[in-house]
């Protein structure tokens, strides 16, 4: 393939993981909690980020890159907000608003556009912008049902929605520029070694944040094994092909194609749960995929 489009197929992958983890983690929620469910992501994803790196070496035969001031820097900032935008979203979904929290959430591609213009100095022509603009739409037309107004569910899931949908971006923003800062490798070793450094910080954070104030949720993620190490996975798994994605194009491009997720979850629900799709949900999906096509299109 193209490597100029190689990074369409290692976004659908990430898309697809995301869609398996977070089910997983929103069962979780229940079980442990927004606190407890937000560190297993990371705590249980750490192991397999680092048999990734081990396995990258070994096939690769590359040198792992060690950390610049730059990369330190990058890595800490996309970590740490990375955490607050899991836990606000995760949040959000306990407020059982969960259409409009997805509607504001998924404002994401467009504030990734603008910090990464502002913060990376990534390319933002006016066709790129439309093609997010139109897939973002797309997305909100179908998160919210008709009749529903975005204020009535309350001021919270607004907040929580287009807050967890900045730190995001912000996150998106920080582990490209943190993958671009290393100067040796291929883009998977430099990818691959952003993940784990990524992971390692999470997982110290919150174990010392947990095991300060909040033991019990870490305990208990520690009694449902078996479901945390899954979302685990899932979660190290979309991570890694999201930071494949990030070092080989923008994180704009990479987030406004993973909004596939959302039609993904949409083909789901309706083969499971033989629900019926509407003329507003079709205008979604078509807006979404018109969306894409126009960002795909302006690669060429």
């Amino acid at each position: 393939m193209n490597s100029l489009y190689l990074w369409v197929p290692i976004t659908l992958i990430a898309a697809a993981a995301q869609t398996g983890r977070n089910a997983t983690q929103r069962r979780l929620t229940e079980m442990i909690g927004t606190v407890g469910a937000t560190q297993v992501r990371f705590l249980y994803g750490f192991p397999f980020a680092l048999l990734a790196l081990i396995f990258v070496w070994i096939v690769t035969g590359e040198r792992i890159p060690g950390p610049s001031g730059a990369f330190l820097i990058s890595v800490a900032a996309g970590a740490a907000v990375q955490i607050l935008a899991t836990a606000l979203m995760l949040a959000a979904m306990r407020e059982r608003a969960f259409s409009v929290v997805t509607a504001y959430t998924k404002t994401e591609p467009v504030q990734v556009a603008l910090f990464g213009l502002v913060l990376l100095g990534d390319t933002l022509t006016p066709m790129i912008g439309l093609a997010i603009l139109i897939a973002t739409a797309g997305v909100v037309l179908m998160s919210v049902k008709p009749g529903t107004n975005l204020a009535s569910a309350g001021w919270k899931p607004v907040v929580f929605g287009i807050g967890s949908g900045a730190f995001f971006a912000l996150a998106a923003i920080g582990f490209r520029g943190a993958i671009l800062s290393l100067e040796d490798g291929s883009y998977l070793v430099r990818a691959t070694t952003t993940l784990a450094w990524s992971l390692g910080v999470q997982t110290l954070i919150l174990v010392a944040w947990l095991g300060l104030f909040d033991r019990p949720a870490l305990l208990a993620s520690f009694r449902v094994w078996r479901t945390s190490l899954g979302a685990g996975f899932l979660g190290a798994l979309a991570s890694q092909f999201w930071f494949l994605g990030f070092a080989l194009t923008t994180a704009a491009n990479v987030r406004t194609l993973a909004l596939v997720e959302v039609l993904m979850a949409q083909a789901v629900s309706h083969r499971f749960m033989a629900q019926r799709t509407t003329r507003r949900e079709i205008l979604g999906m078509a807006l979404i995929l018109g969306g894409v096509g126009l960002l795909l299109f302006t690669q060429r």
